[in-house]
């Protein structure tokens, strides 16, 4: 593979990082007081979930996230905070890579009428999905110090 300024495994690895930061920037942004305080995050998506033009999606968020809008709160927050530092520092890597795009499809069906939503989950599994390929975690990654994959 011929390359620019970096190794094939060295633009691998920007890439996780990126994927990484911008998992991260998700959590980042939140406002954290409304989404723990009121769940402001999950009452929006069973807003969402509940005009949703599949009634799969309505049903599942209200048999699975409605229950326990705190839990499901909590979830959130810390599946996008453990998959950017996961991705970021390269731990756990392919765990971390599988979880984004589990995490993105989710976050894909829920928003299926927002093309802009849609652009975002769609690079960020495209991105998932490459590191997996390229085996993102062989530089610059915990994974790669410690020997684990």
């Amino acid at each position: 593979m011929k390359t620019t300024w970096l190794t094939g495994a060295e633009w691998a690895a920007v890439l996780r990082i990126g994927l990484g930061l911008w998992w991260l920037e998700s959590f980042r942004h939140k406002n954290l007081e409304a989404w723990i305080k009121r769940q402001a995050g999950i009452n929006w998506a069973a807003d969402i979930a509940a005009k949703h033009k599949f009634a799969i999606v309505g049903k599942g968020f209200n048999a699975v996230v409605k229950p326990h809008p705190k839990a499901m709160t909590w979830v959130v927050l810390m599946s996008e905070l453990a998959l950017g530092l996961g991705l970021a520092l390269g731990f756990l890597t392919p765990v971390a890579a599988f979880a984004s795009i589990a995490l993105n499809l989710l976050y894909f069906v829920l928003m299926i009428h927002d093309w802009a939503e849609q652009g975002q989950n769609a690079m960020m599994i495209l991105a998932a999905v490459v590191i997996l390929g390229l085996h993102g975690w062989q530089v610059w990654s915990i994974d790669h110090l410690i020997h684990i994959f």
